[in-house]
């Protein structure tokens, strides 16, 4: 167990009563579930310790000692997964292509990065998952209104839906060791989440090809 400081708590991986993974919360609502004994099962080695105030009646500092892992009961979890299909934000999207722009192939910062649909918007292309890549910002001005073939440029990697424990791993970047090891069981292994981050561009070009 563990005493953290407020700033300093990790965020806590829900599941579903059968394991699935459902959602980061915070560890206030980690002690909601707690206190209204809605915490089905845990997981997980580490474990956290939260204090509230004295009783009254014996004088004891009241606590819940919450898990980095919990399945929060069905009813209390109803309503609460996100669609199958995860939201789209440029930040989950770069993430999921590792910061390398699908035309040159090579990595950048944040603020050099652009959303770009294969198939423009103003043609027909939709704004999803499976028409978007990461571009830099020089490739895409050479793309522009046009699709690869009409560029002439290539696309290095498919594009393809996270599904949730590779969202979850996305949306957080302080991930604890034994969520990390949870979500990697319910992550394809070809996933380019799971790519090290020393793997060079041309490697992990190799393996951005393998299908999600």
């Amino acid at each position: 167990m563990q005493v953290m400081a407020e700033r300093s708590t990790p965020l806590i991986l829900t599941l579903d009563n059968h394991g699935v993974p459902n959602r980061w919360i915070t560890w206030q609502q980690a002690c909601f579930y707690y206190a209204r004994n809605l915490v089905a099962w845990t997981l997980g080695e580490r474990a956290f310790t939260f204090y509230g105030g004295l009783s009254r009646a014996t004088g004891e500092r009241s606590s819940i000692t919450a898990h980095s892992i919990i399945a929060i009961k069905g009813r209390a979890m109803a309503g609460r997964a996100f669609n199958h299909i995860p939201p789209l934000s440029n930040r989950e999207l770069f993430r999921r292509d590792r910061q390398m722009c699908a035309y040159c192939g090579d990595s950048f910062h944040f603020l050099r990065l652009t959303r770009d649909h294969i198939k423009p918007v103003s043609r027909g292309g939709l704004d999803t998952w499976m028409n978007v890549v990461t571009a830099c910002r020089h490739c895409n001005g050479v793309k522009r209104n046009r699709t690869p073939e009409e560029s002439g440029v290539e696309l290095r990697y498919a594009p393809y839906v996270p599904n949730k424990a590779e969202y979850l791993i996305l949306t957080n970047r302080k991930i604890l060791s034994d969520q990390m090891e949870f979500l990697r069981q319910h992550v394809s292994a070809s996933s380019r989440v799971l790519l090290p981050a020393d793997l060079s561009s041309d490697l992990a070009s190799e393996f951005a090809r393998l299908p999600a």
